[in-house]
């Protein structure tokens, strides 16, 4: 799933979906990597939402420590050292994922 050029924030349950993980693990990683992830809170100071550069974050945060099998701390100095790798990483799997799912709905179609 691609980020939508157009929308300026993304709710705490799109960013799960977006990466397929639960809310509960979304809010955790924006805990976790406050350096990160800034999400916004909602007028009413209830629920969070998301830039696309939080969301990207997320995206590393998630190829990191899912794909990599790094551990949060590692995965806190990896993106402190070297963002533009960990950031092209994650967005190389964000595609390839992509066009896996449109192979197989190909495939499934004949």
């Amino acid at each position: 799933m691609e980020l939508d050029p157009g929308k300026l924030y993304y709710s705490i349950g799109e960013v799960a979906e977006l990466l397929g993980e639960n809310v509960s693990l979304i809010r955790f990683w924006s805990d976790n990597f406050p350096k990160h992830v800034k999400p916004r809170r909602t007028a009413n100071k209830r629920n969070r939402i998301y830039t696309a550069d939080d969301v990207r974050a997320l995206q590393t945060i998630h190829f990191l420590v899912k794909e990599k099998g790094m551990t949060l701390e590692g995965a806190a100095r990896r993106m402190d050292a070297d963002k533009v790798s960990a950031d092209r990483g994650s967005e190389l799997m964000t595609r390839l994922k992509d066009i896996r799912d449109r192979l197989q709905e190909v495939y499934d179609s004949i």
